[in-house]
Formats: C-alpha cells, structure tokens, sequence
C-alpha cells in the first residue's frame, strides 16, 4: 500500500523517491538519511539499533520529512527483505538504496595476529551484507524498470591503507560486487556505483582514536587534505550518485578521500 504523502518540497535532487540507507543508526548513514529526507526523498532506515533509528526517523517527520524504520542487521538475509518490503508497503515503490553498513573489526595488527572472528565478522557485514542487500533490492527495481543504487567501499578497496587486511579484502569485493551488478542490469534501467571513502569522523572511528590518539594523525597521513571526512561530505556524494545529476555513471567508483588516492 502507498501510504506517501505528497512530498513538501518538489525541487529536491530524490522528490518523490523511496531510498533505503544501511547502516542508518549513525555516522554516514544518519546523515545521509537527514540529507536524501531534506531533498524530497522518503528514506527507510535500516540498522540494529532501534532506539537511534526511531529517533531519527522522528527528526526526520519533524521536519516535514517522511521516514520508516526497518531493524535488522544486513548480514541477515530476512532481515533485509523485511527493510525492502517496509519500503514498498510503506512508499509504494524502491527507487534507490545506499548500502552503507560496514564494519572494519575489533583489531588493529598485521594479518597474523588478527582474531579468526574479526576475519567473519568484517566480510559478513562488508561482502554478504552488500550481496544480501543487492539480492533482494534488484528484483524491485526491474519490476519498475529503473533504479540507482550506491554501495560504501574504502579507499581500503583499491589500496592497503593500512586498515585490518581483511578489511582490506573486503572493500575490493565491494568494489567487485558493484562493477558485476552494474554490468548485469545496465540494460534494465539499474545503475550501481560505489564510493570511495575515506577515513571519516564516524563513531567507530571517534571510538579508536579516543583509544589510541596518535591514531587520528596517522588516518590522514597520507593524504593531500590533512583531516578527516565529515558524514556530510560523503553523504553529498551519496546523494549525487542516487540523483538523475549522474545520469551517465554506473560501474564506478567515486573517491571521497581526501587525495589519498591521487599520491
């Protein structure tokens, strides 16, 4: 059932779209979420905590906004088809999606000294997550005959940043992920693309450099703008990637970095 009001302003780069963003409790995804809502967008969030969502979700309509929660981790496949349903019962249809959950381990070391579980837990979330999300978010959109869909790789995906190897290996199937789907249903009126991330002021990352402070020197060490990323600006990315504006791009990669890919 199609339960979308009419949209409160219709200039927005997503007006009249349903986008579903991973990973949407925090960091990227929450601001990706308040972003795509201000540009026209009724947005489902999908993430394991449920107190963020709801309250984001209430920000959202709050500000004229439309929003449905979707709880659940991307790992799991039925959790995922719940989040894709929720978007077409809820707004009548799925037009984009962001895949943005991931998750870099518990562990920072060299190969050898990684936990075996840090190993499951990174290519879960990074490459089935993704897979799973692709899955059950195509069938919709070939049913409708179009679709935009962006999945969150790394810097880590072309490059060893120094990140956990596994990590490492899992942003490159991203981007594997992403180039095969893009060639599969180009001719059905699907685009996929990826973002090139670099290191951003997300919770996981406060959370390591308030443990390690000489972490936050080293993040950017490399790179030809000395900072982090804020949410914002990778969600401006994001947002571009969804919107009609990058109409001839699918099966890239956008760098989001900070230049650590360009010396």
């Amino acid at each position: 059932m199609n339960n979308r009001t009419p949209a409160a302003h219709n200039t927005g780069l997503l007006t009249d779209r349903t986008v579903m963003i991973t990973g949407a409790s925090s960091g990227i995804g929450e601001a990706a979420a308040r972003l795509f809502a201000s540009e026209g967008a009724a947005v489902v969030l999908m993430a394991r905590r449920e107190d963020r969502l709801k309250d984001l979700a209430h920000e959202i309509e709050a500000s004229g906004g439309q929003a449905a929660c979707s709880v659940g981790d991307v790992t799991r496949a039925d959790d995922v088809e719940r989040a894709v349903a929720t978007a077409v019962e809820r707004f009548g249809s799925l037009d984009g999606a962001f895949n943005n959950a991931g998750y870099a381990g518990s562990t920072f070391g060299r190969s050898h000294e990684l936990p075996e579980e840090d190993f499951d837990r990174i290519m879960d979330v990074n490459v089935r997550g993704t897979w799973n999300c692709l899955r059950r978010q195509i069938p919709v959109m070939l049913d409708a005959g179009h679709g935009t869909i962006v999945n969150t790789a790394s810097s880590a995906g072309l490059i060893a940043t120094g990140a956990p190897s596994p990590y490492v290996a899992a942003k490159h199937a991203v981007l594997g992920l992403t180039k095969a789907t893009a060639a599969e249903y180009g001719a059905y009126g699907i685009r996929v693309n990826s973002l090139i991330v670099g290191t951003t002021r997300t919770e996981m990352i406060n959370a390591a450099v308030t443990a390690n402070p000489a972490l936050e020197e080293a993040f950017v060490a490399r790179q030809i703008q000395k900072r982090m990323a804020e949410p914002q600006e990778v969600a401006e990315a994001a947002l571009w990637l969804l919107s009609d504006r990058s109409s001839f791009a699918t099966g890239s990669h956008v760098a989001v970095d900070g230049g650590i890919l360009a010396i």
